[in-house]
């Protein structure tokens, strides 16, 4: 029998029907296994996320937090590449470390040293320095890269670092036979250099060292082996930044190796440096700093002059501001 108009309408729906229906159960399906590729990638993405961050937590571990910080920036890049820059350079080591090396098991050597270390490095982290490198007990630092402030204040935050290392070896007497059994306590020499270096990534291809370079290094270096136990000593460079913040003692002329001339230095006067001794005053428009152990009669009378001048001219701007209201 001949189906009817209705029936053949009936299953022309019941066929569509089936038909939507089966392209629903696809789509859900692609749609789980899109959902399910999606999240598989986003797990992925936040294991490779937490090996990136893990990573960059052991590295930082082996490079100055400065430099670290540069390089996951993007601000440096991981290439042979160097440029000039006015630097103080800093170096330490400990007086007498290879007898004291003697008296030590490998294990007391180790653990003094690490410890040590870590409280040096806290300080000239607290200063804003950039960890160059430990050679074995010595310690290089410098101030001026990749962060600068400028010459003077790069050279007085490392001054600032270098007494407060003095103070905390003081402050560590007793220590050092107490939880090491050293018959004498450590002591630390210091020599502070400015100048400018090359400064940035030396090395091959593969491996790289962020340093600085340069006859401003060298100087620096020569004048720690020259300090002596417990002192700071200067070169002539960084004094003259600084011979109006901070007391030495009289200069003296030392022939120093790789340098053809006699080399001026200067020993720090750390027993006059306190920082109740330094007002700092700093407002709109100016910025005052007076180390009075330095400042004289007649330095406060030129002050004082130079300050009614300024208060003179306030005053008749002020005048001729009202004059025209």
């Amino acid at each position: 029998m001949e189906e009817t108009t209705e029936v053949k309408e009936l299953k022309r729906e019941i066929a569509k029907l089936r038909l939507e229906g089966n392209l629903r159960k696809s789509l859900s399906n692609q749609l789980s296994i899109q959902k399910k590729i999606a999240d598989d990638a986003k797990a992925e993405a936040e294991a490779k996320s937490k090996e990136v961050e893990a990573i960059s937590n052991k590295l930082a571990k082996y490079l100055s937090p400065q430099i670290h910080q540069q390089i996951f920036s993007g601000k440096q890049d991981a290439e042979v590449k160097s440029y000039r820059k006015k630097l103080t350079v800093f170096f330490s080591d400990i007086v007498g470390f290879t007898d004291i090396s003697d008296e030590l098991e490998s294990e007391e050597m180790t653990n003094l040293l690490n410890f040590y270390l870590n409280e040096m490095s806290k300080i000239a982290l607290k200063f804003g320095g950039t960890i160059d490198k430990y050679i074995g007990d010595g310690l290089m630092v410098f101030f001026g890269d990749p962060e600068s402030e400028g010459p003077e204040k790069d050279a007085e935050r490392c001054i600032d670092m270098a007494l407060d290392m003095q103070r905390l070896m003081r402050e560590l007497a007793g220590y050092w036979g107490k939880h090491y059994s050293l018959k004498k306590d450590l002591q630390i020499r210091i020599g502070i250099n400015t100048g400018f270096c090359t400064v940035g990534n030396f090395g091959s291809l593969d491996r790289l060292d962020y340093t600085a370079i340069g006859s401003t290094v060298n100087l620096a270096a020569r004048l720690e082996a020259l300090a002596g136990p417990g002192s700071i000593l200067v070169s002539e460079d960084t004094h003259s930044l600084m011979e109006t913040f901070f007391m030495f003692k009289e200069p003296k002329e030392v022939k120093v190796k790789g340098f053809i001339r006699q080399m001026k230095c200067f020993e720090l006067n750390q027993a006059d440096h306190s920082k109740d001794d330094i007002l700092q005053m700093t407002g709109k428009g100016f910025e005052v700093k007076i180390n009075r152990n330095l400042t004289d009669k007649n330095a406060i009378e030129e002050l004082q002059v130079e300050l009614n001048k300024v208060k003179k001219a306030f005053n008749s701007k002020q005048k001729d501001e009202g004059s025209t209201l």
